[in-house]
């Protein structure tokens, strides 16, 4: 996997899953007094079954279906939970688990109140919502501490404890003048594409004159809009700058780059796509050039896409 670089809160990194997380996971989440109220986790949790959720997390990220991330302290680099947000229909629902040893210490408000402003700020969702069982007190003060507020109730499958189960529903708006606000550099999003062609050869865009990083070249794409999903962007940017037709089950997640510059954090999904209509022309004034994966290191890229050649030589000899 290619390097990540997390997005940091005062005491914890919000970090992509690796592999090696599974042993942990299976500890932490699988205790069942982390269990107990949580909807899918299992109880006791196999490691194997912790790497397959892993591997769904991984792909969720770049697909942009889902945003878990690893929750790890900032001093020692241990694992302590999960929080992510699923976007659907313009929201986000916002879901965590802490092992039981992290408790009482304010690193789920602190994830929770740093995933919010991410959903508003980076994703540009309109509202933010979290169902917690009517029993969880635990869970509703920290809700409560991060900005959410009572929206109503109803009731929920827990899958993973055979049941339905009573809820209470919190909720939190882009418009609401006391939401959490992220500190630090704003997270960017930006959806990338690889266009592969018939001969393996991918497309790369160099960017014109009196953009930032001029004359570096990128794969084509571009940032999410308000409320977008990283699929849809794709589309869009590709249609906009290349005049190329894409549909979202020609695209296929790769990875996800994250990469802190100076002023600014960003997050990257690379999509890869074989099959389009149109032939791309440079309608933003970039020159296009085909290149093979061994060509790609002829290409001066900007430093959040140079971790992802590697990757994606893996990918086209595959």
């Amino acid at each position: 996997m290619t390097a990540f670089a997390p997005i940091e809160t005062e005491r914890l990194l919000l970090d992509r899953f690796r592999l090696s997380d599974a042993a942990m996971i299976s500890r932490l989440a699988g205790d069942p007094d982390v269990a107990r109220y949580a909807a899918r986790i299992p109880c006791p949790y196999p490691e194997d079954v912790a790497s397959r959720w892993i591997a769904g997390t991984l792909n969720g990220f770049t697909s942009g279906e889902s945003f878990v991330f690893a929750l790890r302290r900032r001093d020692d680099g241990a694992l302590v939970g999960a929080a992510g947000l699923q976007p659907e229909n313009g929201a986000a629902e916002v879901g965590y688990w802490l092992g039981r040893r992290y408790w009482r210490q304010g690193y789920a408000t602190e994830a929770v109140r740093r995933l919010v402003a991410f959903a508003f700020d980076t994703l540009g969702v309109s509202r933010v919502v979290a169902k917690v069982h009517v029993d969880n007190h635990r869970s509703v003060r920290v809700l409560e501490r991060a900005g959410l507020r009572l929206d109503g109730s109803g009731h929920m499958a827990f899958p993973a404890r055979a049941m339905v189960a009573p809820v209470s529903i919190f909720a939190g708006a882009a418009t609401d003048p006391a939401r959490p606000r992220a500190s630090g550099p704003r997270v960017v999003m930006v959806a990338a594409v690889v266009l592969v062609d018939d001969d393996g050869r991918v497309l790369v865009a160099e960017r014109p004159p009196g953009k930032a990083m001029a004359g570096m070249w990128e794969f084509p794409g571009g940032k999410l809009g308000a409320g977008e999903s990283v699929k849809a962007a794709a589309i869009r940017e590709l249609d906009e700058e290349l005049g190329v037709t894409l549909t979202e089950g020609a695209l296929a997640p790769v990875v996800t780059a994250s990469h802190a510059y100076e002023n600014f954090h960003l997050l990257m999904p690379l999509l890869l796509c074989r099959n389009w209509a149109g032939a791309p022309e440079g309608r933003e004034g970039q020159r296009l050039a085909w290149v093979s994966g061994n060509e790609l290191d002829d290409y001066p890229m900007p430093p959040a896409d140079l971790p992802l050649i590697p990757v994606l030589r893996t990918v086209l000899t595959d």
